[in-house]
């Protein structure tokens, strides 16, 4: 239960540290989880939109390069990049 009270600014909020939503974001909500999926499912165009960027960059390296070999290396790349910055996103929280 939160209290207030004059004394110190440690006391202020006292109960605040025993549940927090950034404590709960370490693990994965079944919720949230599936209404991601459904957005995906129902919106696909809005998904292709927002990775419109990511597909010209790897399609602009295979057509400077030649190479689908360094396209998907870029594309792997990329995916790595994505989730190691939602990973350091999770864990500042």
């Amino acid at each position: 239960m939160l209290t207030a009270s004059n004394t110190s600014s440690s006391t202020v909020w006292q109960g605040v540290s025993t549940w927090h939503p950034y404590v709960m974001g370490n693990e994965i909500d079944p919720v949230r989880a599936q209404s991601a999926l459904a957005v995906i499912k129902q919106h696909p165009g809005m998904v292709l939109f927002l990775t419109t960027p990511a597909l010209l960059v790897v399609g602009v390296v295979w057509l400077l390069t030649g190479s689908a070999a360094w396209a998907g290396l870029l594309l792997v790349a990329l995916v790595l990049g994505g989730g190691a910055a939602l990973y350091a996103g999770m864990k500042r929280r």
